[in-house]
This record gives C-alpha cells, structure tokens and sequence, in this order.
C-alpha cells in the first residue's frame, strides 16, 4: 500500500480562504491586516456571545457547570 504525504483536498482552500487572500491582495499593510483581524475577531466573539447566551437560556449552562469547567483540563485527549 502507497500512502501519500498527504491529501490534497484537505489542503484545498475553502471559498472564505479565498475570499481572505483576496482582500489581503490589494492592501499589504501592517494596520490593515490588524483592522481585519479586529474585525474577525469581534465577529466570532459576538458568536461565542450569542452562543454562551443560548446555552444559559436553555439551563446546559450554570454556574454549576461553569464551575466543573473550571476544575477540567480541557487540554486532554
């Protein structure tokens, strides 16, 4: 059996990644590239938000939990 290094479809961008190159193709500046990612990270902050809220709502979350988690290593396989 021949086993390549790897698959190239997994290395595929996807269309975000694309998207992402582009945007970086027509400004190359430092302060650009720290506005961007500002910007991603405010979104997926406001998901973890949104997200963390719905899970309260819903009593998955608590401060019962909370408190597990904090006492869990999470790093672990």
């Amino acid at each position: 059996m021949i086993v390549k290094p790897y698959d190239m479809e997994a290395y595929a961008l996807t269309p975000v990644q694309q998207d992402l190159l582009r945007l970086f193709s027509f400004d190359h500046s430092d302060s650009f590239a720290r506005e961007i990612k500002a910007v991603l990270n405010s979104y997926f902050q406001s998901k973890i938000d949104e997200e963390t809220d719905r899970l309260w709502e819903a009593g998955t979350l608590n401060e019962e939990r909370l408190n597990q988690l904090r006492n869990e290593d999470l790093h672990k396989s």
